[in-house]
């Protein structure tokens, strides 16, 4: 097991189970991606120059016209923002994020307003802009989003997430459609997506991603899409970006990433990941007074999980699911499950982050926390 310096700090060891999550640390780099960002953190170079070559090798990765590192994908959702409303002009920059008189709606269905760590609204007004939620919580119509477009509107955003309401939403391409009928750029935050192709093929003007989560690279992200709108995006680190600027060892741990993600076999990679999936579900499912099953990602993603649940039928079953939950966390290791549906009296096992010995790890703690 690689050393962990965390533990030299008096922290437990985290077993994590919850995913590719901010809370956890997003993910861990590869020695490849490591030695990368060493080899740019050692050196100097002119940060706008390497900005620049940056984007435009990002661009390949991608299929856009330019990109823009960030430090984070709510870094490229602020400044996306930012750039949208100020388009370029040094004053408006150097203003923001107070748009007072501006054009700076940033039009979203109320099913994408969602707090992922930190709520989504907050991310559009850090870069000046005033979200504008259509719809209810659980169905919006195109209507709702043509009636909201005014001269004060700067773009439209949609939010690809498993966090997001996945059902009665305006679909992607609809709303791609009306943002281009309305000549108004069409943005996508696709922080925690797989494929860095996709959305920039269907049309997005601008995608936002973060480099940390599925390309497990250094804390970074970027924004991708039309060359004139990502140079309004790079002008956004002489204002609101300051605050938020990239480092050349995440640029350069980044770029690496994102090398090393396209020689994946995502298939194989894939496969893997349900097997472990199925593994906990198999081992977690004989444990009196549990139920377990294999499920796939709420957002459609190639990704499996085991869902567990209290086996209300099973006799002299005496935990709740948020006690065994808290039971999880305690000592050292901690062992941290995903929790979107503990409400629900349910919690996942993501395997993907989990390293050697940890399946069998949660599986012991499971039958000790259910034979108290």
């Amino acid at each position: 097991m690689v050393h962990n310096i965390y533990q030299g700090m008096g922290l437990s060891r985290v077993v994590n189970a919850s995913g590719r999550v901010t809370k956890l640390g997003v993910s861990t780099i590869s020695d490849r991606v490591a030695s990368a960002a060493v080899a740019g953190a050692q050196s100097y170079v002119v940060i706008d120059d390497l900005i620049d070559r940056a984007g435009k090798m990002i661009a390949t990765h991608t299929g856009a016209e330019d990109a823009c590192p960030t430090s984070c994908a709510s870094a490229a959702i602020a400044m996306s923002v930012a750039g949208l409303i100020t388009k370029g002009k040094w004053t408006a920059v150097a203003r923001m994020p107070d748009s007072t008189g501006m054009a700076n709606e940033i039009v979203l269905q109320k099913g994408h307003s969602i707090d992922y760590g930190a709520p989504m609204p907050t991310m559009i007004r850090l870069g000046g802009g005033v979200p504008v939620e259509v719809g209810t919580a659980n169905e919006v119509h195109p209507e709702d989003i043509e009636e909201a477009i005014t001269d004060k509107t700067v773009a439209l955003l949609y939010v690809k997430s498993h966090h997001c309401v996945q059902k009665g939403m305006v679909g992607i391409e609809a709303m791609r459609d009306i943002a281009h009928r309305h000549g108004l750029p069409f943005v996508v935050d696709a922080a925690a997506e797989e494929d860095f192709r996709k959305y920039i093929a269907l049309g997005a003007d601008l995608v936002c991603y973060s480099g940390a989560k599925a390309l497990e690279a250094t804390t970074s992200g970027f924004v991708c899409g039309k060359e004139e709108l990502i140079g309004y995006v790079k002008k956004q680190y002489r204002g609101i970006g300051r605050a938020m600027k990239v480092g050349k060892e995440q640029i350069t741990g980044l770029l690496e990433a994102l090398g090393q993600y396209e020689e994946i076999d995502h298939e194989a990679r894939a496969e893997i990941n349900k097997e472990a999936a199925g593994y906990l579900v198999e081992k977690i499912e004989a444990i009196s007074g549990l139920r377990a099953t294999l499920i796939q990602d709420e957002a459609g993603r190639a990704i499996w999980r085991c869902r567990v649940a209290i086996d209300q039928a099973a006799p002299n079953v005496r935990k709740t699911m948020y006690q065994v939950n808290e039971e999880l966390r305690k000592g050292d290791p901690t062992i941290w499950a995903r929790t979107e549906f503990l409400n629900l009296g349910m919690i996942d096992f993501d395997p993907r982050p989990l390293v050697q010995g940890d399946k069998e790890l949660i599986v012991g703690k499971l039958e000790k926390i259910m034979g108290e």
